[in-house]
């Protein structure tokens, strides 16, 4: 039964059998998704969420919201914090599968954390790999197929990921982590359909509030499924066509998901990354020849099919919307050379040379290429044609960010939020977890 096996194999893994390599990646997908939490809070999303609830809260707050430093009730804290560490669509990513796996997981850990406080930062981070791994074999286990239908993976997968992680940190027994697993499972959240919205992040804080209450109820002994996952009308035959969930559970310990995490150097949808890169190469190759960026007449690009099955948006109003639009990052990428936050606003979006440039792109499916390759052209009024092939986007598991990259991302996105000299204490804090003698501290001590 793979339920039981995930839980079995959850509950047992314990902080001295995780290798350096696991615990390095983990550390830096934490603070990868609390620079995302932080620094993502004053988005839209965040700011309504918080603002729907805020008359359903209490005075006596016990979890810390990031990006404001409020206290608020644990299910609350998870719920903006989740929605925050996605609104920038600047969170981690996984090699095998588009999950983003910290943030469901790691919204509603911190959440519990601060609320049973003092949490040790190993049995903090033993708890998080054990929902990262939980959630990613699911995932691979059921992709492509759960993905083509139409389900947003980090949510429907994140949601038990978060159940785990929950679960390990309350100290449930097998039978009740079989139950939360169950009881996750049920709560299937997230479509397609929101991508380019406000909705696509409010996936990910749902996730990790359902999450999270899986595993409350179960230790509370609301009864669920001990085979929730595998059942014949359980979670892997409700939401996929097809899967090998019995495969993957096998590997559990063997081959560690969270060491095919990958972070983000852009804002937006992974898989347009590789094409970024392209142009912002082609925009340094057109300024060594002197060429004038104005005068550029067509953009091209052969793509993986999964770029225009996901971002092949070339009418879009809204920063939201730019995050997935193929022909705004190639606009951005050649107007500014780069694609960093600021060229995901509404401003930008409606700005007129930017959406003249849009009309100028054009996109070709092509199956030989992989979902982190691309090959893109830039023709100019004098006749000139440039040409770049990126073989590994920048950020994927090929060629991923290096320590400095990822330090500097974490500092740049909280300065906005809080100020350099409290971000240089954040990245601090957060770079050290695994020594803190109480986690649920860490959201307070770099406010002071």
């Amino acid at each position: 039964m793979a339920t039981k096996a995930i839980a079995i194999w959850a509950l047992a893994l314990n902080y001295t059998s995780l290798s350096t390599p696991v615990l390095d990646i983990a550390t830096k997908s934490i603070y990868n998704w609390a620079g995302c939490a932080i620094g993502g809070y004053d988005q839209a999303a965040p700011v309504a969420a918080l603002a729907a609830v805020t008359p359903f809260l209490g005075s006596q707050g016990n979890s810390t919201i990031f990006g404001n430093g409020m206290l608020v009730d644990a299910q609350t804290a998870a719920l903006i914090n989740g929605v925050a560490s996605h609104a920038d669509d600047y969170d981690d990513t996984h090699r095998d599968n588009p999950i983003h796996p910290s943030g469901p997981v790691l919204s509603a850990l911190f959440a519990v954390a601060e609320w049973k406080a003092p949490v040790l930062g190993e049995d903090f981070v033993t708890a998080f790999i054990a929902g990262v791994e939980a959630e990613c074999k699911l995932g691979v286990s059921v992709y492509p197929a759960h993905y083509e239908l139409g389900w947003h993976i980090t949510s429907t997968v994140g949601s038990i990921g978060a159940a785990v992680a929950v679960g390990k940190l309350l100290g449930l027994n097998t039978t009740q982590m079989q139950q939360a697993i169950s009881i996750a499972s049920v709560q299937v959240t997230g479509m397609h359909d929101s991508f380019g919205t406000d909705t696509k992040p409010f996936h990910v804080g749902r996730a990790s509030q359902n999450g999270m209450m899986a595993a409350l109820l179960a230790q509370a002994g609301l009864s669920g499924a001990l085979n929730g996952l595998e059942a014949d009308k359980g979670w892997t035959h409700v939401v996929s066509t097809q899967e090998n969930l019995k495969a993957e559970v096998d590997t559990l310990g063997k081959t560690w998901e969270i060491s095919l995490n990958t972070f983000k150097p852009y804002p937006c949808d992974r898989i347009i990354h590789a094409a970024i890169d392209g142009w912002i190469q082609l925009r340094a190759q057109a300024l060594e020849k002197g060429l004038n960026i104005a005068d550029i007449i067509r953009v091209g690009a052969r793509t993986n099919p999964m770029v225009l099955f996901l971002t092949d948006k070339p009418n879009i109003t809204t920063g939201v919307e730019g995050k997935f639009s193929v022909y705004h990052v190639a606009a951005v990428a050649l107007l500014y050379g780069e694609a960093t936050p600021t060229q995901f606003t509404d401003e930008v979006v409606r700005n007129a040379t930017v959406a003249a440039l849009r009309e100028k792109v054009t996109v070709v499916n092509d199956e030989t290429v992989t979902e982190h390759e691309a090959s893109v052209t830039v023709e100019f009024a004098d006749g000139t044609k440039l040409e770049y092939h990126v073989e590994h986007a920048l950020g994927s598991f090929e060629n991923p960010l290096d320590d400095k990259f990822l330090k500097t991302k974490f500092i740049e996105q909280v300065t906005r939020s809080i100020g350099q000299a409290k971000a240089e204490k954040a990245f601090s804090a957060y770079i050290g977890i695994a020594n803190a003698t109480d986690v649920g501290a860490l959201g307070r001590s770099y406010r002071t």
